[in-house]
């Protein structure tokens, strides 16, 4: 069962897509990601993530970003390709009734190369690790994350840490069972 930790809707279940394609982010690595973000917020942004931009690239079933909402951020963006994981985001926004919250059907690639909002906040999980460095170009390159804002990437414990471009600097690292997130930041 995966549901919302905190916030306005802590504690509300999330639907989850059927099948391997997707692997929501879990309770325990939410969690500490968004304990850690506070504290990297205090001295950047300030602690809160109320008002504060998200975007989360590979949605999958909407957890992490619906769990920023949650807590106050908005603007939240969700980037998911996957149909039947659009499907399932677009049930979650609905059930939680979040109106700041909106999905793009998309490829992360394509989108990442349209004119770039600046985000406080930009959460990566690619379903494969390759991935991860072209995205990272792409947002440090194309202004997508705002001055003092952060990125952070989902990888398993056992992969590589990502190759931070240009523009963003390795912040802190924090590691959870088989999960690492991977904290990057922009001056």
């Amino acid at each position: 069962m995966t549901r919302i930790i905190g916030g306005a809707a802590g504690g509300r279940r999330l639907v989850v897509p059927s099948g391997r394609k997707t692997r929501p982010t879990s309770d325990r690595v939410r969690e500490g990601l968004f304990s850690a973000l506070g504290s990297a917020l205090d001295s950047a942004l300030g602690s809160d993530l109320s008002g504060r931009s998200f975007l989360d690239l590979y949605a999958g079933s909407g957890a992490v970003g619906l769990e920023a909402a949650s807590r106050g951020a908005a603007p939240v963006v969700l980037v998911e390709r996957d149909p039947l994981a659009a499907r399932t985001v677009r049930e979650n926004v609905a059930a939680l009734g979040f109106s700041d919250v909106v999905l793009r059907t998309d490829d992360v690639m394509r989108f990442l190369r349209e004119p770039a909002t600046p985000y406080d906040v930009v959460f990566v999980d690619p379903p494969y690790a390759d991935a991860v460095d072209g995205v990272l170009e792409l947002l440090a390159g194309g202004g997508w994350v705002a001055a003092g804002g952060l990125v952070v990437v989902e990888r398993e414990a056992r992969g590589e840490p990502p190759q931070w471009p240009a523009g963003i600097v390795a912040d802190r690292d924090r590691r959870y069972g088989d999960s690492v997130l991977w904290y990057g930041r922009r001056p």
